[in-house]
């Protein structure tokens, strides 16, 4: 996609502990009324969607809770509808973007001005270079972690894709909480995301060492 054909009105998808990186496609089950409104209007229009996380979690605001300003534009690329109505969707994301504003409208769902000027580098082809010895260590942090929360992944799988992909993966399965994860959305390069990687997994580390220590 070119920078000419980023709109800049979209529809917005607020999910909570959850994000989607540019070149990579995530499964998604949608089944709430308004968010099948979305993608239908969607697919007759650019089929795109901006995934964002909301912020921390307020029961007075559940329907309308207030968005962190960086999310993630993402294009449908499969599309099924499920017996009982539900739509199966795979989105693939394309470029990162923040919030400008959010705009008024009669539709069910949200949408919001957004800009994507700091993150057009996320458009561009090239591979980021990182061996993948340089990941070994957080790879056997995240191991480890991963086995402690009851998350199985299939690391053997994931060894064989580029680094890229592999870094966004983990970064996006992981158990980490909805405002590390926001980190990683916000980390200006695949480089700085396996470096907020690290020093999260250090805290855990630290959390687990600490509670060791005080038994």
């Amino acid at each position: 996609m070119k920078k000419l054909d980023l709109p800049e009105k979209i529809p917005v998808f607020p999910l909570s502990n959850f994000i989607i990186f540019p070149k990579t496609s995530v499964p998604l089950n949608i089944f709430e009324p308004r968010y099948i409104d979305m993608i239908n209007d969607c697919m007759k229009n650019n089929k795109l969607i901006g995934m964002i996380q909301p912020k921390a979690f307020n029961e007075s605001k559940l329907n309308k809770p207030v968005l962190h300003e960086i999310g993630c534009l993402g294009k449908i690329t499969s599309f099924t509808e499920s017996d009982d109505g539900r739509y199966l969707i795979d989105l693939k994301g394309i470029i990162r973007f923040k919030i400008i504003k959010e705009l008024k409208t009669e539709k069910k769902y949200r949408e919001c001005e957004v800009n994507y000027e700091s993150y057009l580098h996320d458009l561009s082809d090239e591979k980021e270079v990182l061996k993948f010895v340089d990941l070994k260590l957080i790879f056997n942090d995240l191991k480890s972690l991963f086995e402690k929360q009851g998350f199985i992944i299939n690391w053997k799988t994931l060894e064989k894709q580029n680094l890229n992909e592999t870094i966004n993966a983990l970064a996006m399965a992981s158990p980490f909480s909805l405002a590390e994860k926001q980190v990683l959305l916000e980390a200006k390069n695949l480089s700085a995301r396996k470096n907020k990687i690290s020093e999260i997994l250090n805290t855990y580390s630290f959390n687990d060492h600490h509670n060791t220590t005080l038994q």
